[in-house]
């Protein structure tokens, strides 16, 4: 059996006509479509990926794109808020390697312990299930350190996420987490 993680980032938080801006996690902006928060419930279904819980940042964003998601899914679960997935509010080696520019305040370590804790808990107290958080792309791109090998990952991967994008991971009994997709764009998939 395959323990089964899906990390989702948020949907847009600025329309076609606006400048986006960097936000962190005490700019609780809200959606403002819900079409991407759909095509990750629909692009997991299409793919049987369905979670048996959901995590998300207690952010209007977060929040509303994995409640999107999950009624897409039409999955009789209730989101559930977790405060470790909230970026911290704080651009080469940030989208390329995760380092963080100097003013921003990001807790690097926290961050990437956070990530080896939820996935230690994942693989213990969901063993064999699917397990899906929503966040924001500065918290995601730390996700890969569960594989142990973050160095490799980040040279053979783009490790920024893509708005409304989705990350598989998946970990089998006694081996380590590999990453089984990355920076999936439910839109497109949908679309072949």
């Amino acid at each position: 059996m395959t323990t089964r993680l899906i990390i989702a980032r948020h949907g847009n938080t600025f329309t076609k006509d606006q400048t986006p801006t960097r936000v962190g996690g005490r700019t609780d902006l809200p959606l403002v479509e819900s079409e991407r928060g759909r095509n990750i419930g629909k692009y997991l279904k299409l793919k049987d990926m369905l979670p048996d819980v959901v995590f998300a940042a207690p952010l209007k964003r977060t929040m509303e794109t994995a409640r999107l998601a999950v009624a897409e899914m039409r999955l009789p679960l209730e989101v559930q808020a977790e405060d470790c997935f909230r970026e911290e509010d704080a651009i080469k080696l940030w989208n390329e390697r995760a380092i963080v520019p100097d003013g921003w305040k990001v807790d690097v370590p926290a961050l990437i312990r956070t990530w080896e804790n939820w996935a230690e808990k994942v693989a213990s107290a969901y063993k064999d299930k699917t397990v899906m958080i929503v966040s924001s792309n500065g918290v995601i791109r730390f996700a890969p350190y569960i594989t142990g090998d973050f160095e490799t990952f980040a040279k053979e991967h783009d490790i920024k996420v893509g708005t409304g994008s989705v990350c598989l991971f998946e970990k089998e009994e006694g081996a380590p987490w590999r990453c089984t997709g990355w920076n999936i764009k439910p839109a497109k998939e949908l679309e072949k």
